[in-house]
Parts: structure tokens; C-alpha cells; sequence
């Protein structure tokens, strides 16, 4: 991977976002959007940490994840059984072997659990795309577009009831995620703060990263770390530093327990879990 990945992925998600548009025009997929009904709502208690469990058939960094075999429906019900608070859907086909149709599939087999669109979305178009989809949430990526941007992507998804998390990698692009939130006065559970510890220009993982930032304490957005955790020990690290979350992604496809495994990561989070 290299320095332009970001870019290419952002051209890719372009291409698809027009192609969609043939199909159905923004005017028509607004009115389908508008004659769903509410989507399923984010709950966060405020000092409780949280887990954002992840279904992506593939990565760039870890190859292949998900077997032959591999069944989205009966993986959404193990993590929604282990007491995730949401589930996370790749969506993005070249890189991560996703799809809309796998995102609409995980929503049905988890129908309590709200469903977040994981991809690299560049426009407010597919924020509603994934709400037809039948997702309750969106992943936006604070510097793949202009903020104006991100701020339109977010006022999009409130506006369906959804939420957000806004994925940051550095300590700057965190405190515009924040004053993207805070201008739109975002409620806590509707806008997430997330850091990401990967280096996408070598897919190099710096732990580091999460401790050097110090999330903020109760009544915040709530904050959530992303990448790098193998086990429970990592995860309760984390929690322990302050965070309110985590999102695990590759450690629970490889799972041969999800359900179980989703349990002893949030129990160990919240023992761990500093105070505030």
C-alpha cells in the first residue's frame, strides 16, 4: 500500500457513487430513505465501555478473513449475542470483499443491533445508500474530503437518526472530528470519535498512538479506538487509557467463538475501564 491509498480509495467510492446514480437518482433514493421507518438506535451509557464488531470478508493488511464458508448471518447474531453495541459492515469491494447486499443481510440477521456502513464514502448520497440498506450508522473519514464535506456526510446521517463515527489518525484530524460534531451539535450517541492507530502508508500498526491522546472524560463524545487489538488484554488496555470503546475487526472473524469472544472483550473492557 502506499502513500495514495486514501486517494484511490476515494476515487473508487467516486465511481461507485455515480454508477448508483443511474440507477436511482438522489431525488428517488431520498424518497425511499424518507418512508423507512427509524432506524435502530446507538445506546451508550455514559462510563460504560462499549465494543463495534466488525464483519469484513478481507483487508489490505490481513488478507483473506473470511472462510469459504463464511456466513455474515450467523456471525451478526453471535456478535449481537455477545453484546455488541453495533456491528460494522464493510461495504467497499476492490480492497475488503464488501458489498450493500452484505450490509443488508447483516442489518436483517440483526435486527436490535444497530448496523454501521464501514467504507470510504466521499459524498451524502451514500449516506442514505446505506440507510436503504438498512444500516443505522455510517464510519466517515475525517481528511478524505474537504471538512464542509464531512459536515454535510454528518448532517445527512442525523438527519435519518443515524449516526457517525468519525475515523481519525492523528491528533489533529480528532479535534476537527470534534468541531465537526460540536458545530452541528451532534448528541454523544450520534457522533463518535474514533482514532485509528494504523499507518496506511505501511500498514504498520502503532499502539502508541492510543495512549499518547488522552480521551476526554463523561459528557463527551464518546471515543473510540480502532486497530491493533489481538485479545481481551489489548481491548482492556484501552479501556484503562480511557477510551470509550473499541472496534475489533480481524480477531473476531478469525474467531472460532465470536459470541464468546465479544463477551470476555467487553467484560475485561469494563473492569479495566479508568475512571472518569
Amino acid at each position: 500500500m502506499n502513500a495514495g491509498f486514501l486517494e484511490r480509495m476515494a476515487e473508487l467510492s467516486r465511481e461507485r457513487a455515480a454508477a448508483a446514480k443511474q440507477s436511482l437518482s438522489a431525488a428517488q433514493l431520498r424518497r425511499r430513505v424518507d418512508a423507512l421507518p427509524p432506524p435502530q438506535q446507538l445506546s451508550l451509557a455514559p462510563g460504560c465501555f462499549e465494543l463495534i464488531a466488525e464483519i469484513k470478508p478481507a483487508s489490505p493488511s490481513e488478507g483473506q478473513l473470511a472462510e469459504l464458508s463464511f456466513d455474515p448471518q450467523g456471525l451478526a447474531a453471535q456478535y449481537a449475542a455477545g453484546g455488541a453495541a453495533a456491528l460494522s459492515v464493510l461495504t467497499e469491494p476492490c480492497r475488503f470483499g464488501g458489498s450493500l447486499e452484505l450490509l443488508a443481510a447483516v442489518a436483517r440477521a440483526a435486527p436490535r443491533t444497530p448496523v454501521m456502513r464501514k467504507d470510504f464514502l466521499v459524498e451524502p448520497y451514500q449516506v442514505l445508500e446505506a440507510r436503504k440498506h438498512g444500516a443505522a450508522g455510517v464510519l466517515l473519514i475525517v481528511g478524505l474530503t474537504g471538512d464542509a464535506n464531512t459536515e454535510a456526510m454528518l448532517a445527512a446521517a442525523l438527519g435519518c437518526g443515524m449516526f457517525a463515527l468519525l475515523e481519525a489518525f492523528n491528533e489533529d484530524q480528532l479535534q476537527r472530528a470534534r468541531s465537526i460534531a460540536e458545530r452541528l451539535a451532534a448528541p454523544r450517541n450520534q457522533a463518535l470519535l474514533g482514532l485509528n492507530c494504523r499507518d496506511l502508508r505501511t500498514l504498520a500498526v502503532d499502539t502508541e498512538r492510543f495512549s499518547r491522546f488522552r480521551p476526554r472524560g463523561a459528557g463527551a463524545h464518546a471515543m473510540f479506538a480502532e486497530s491493533g487489538m489481538a485479545d481481551a488484554r489489548d481491548v482492556a488496555e484501552r479501556a484503562a487509557q480511557g477510551w470509550d470503546g473499541a472496534l475489533v475487526g480481524a480477531a473476531l472473524m478469525r474467531s472460532p467463538n465470536p459470541a464468546a469472544l465479544v463477551r470476555e472483550m467487553l467484560s475485561q473492557g469494563r473492569r479495566s475501564r479508568a475512571p472518569q
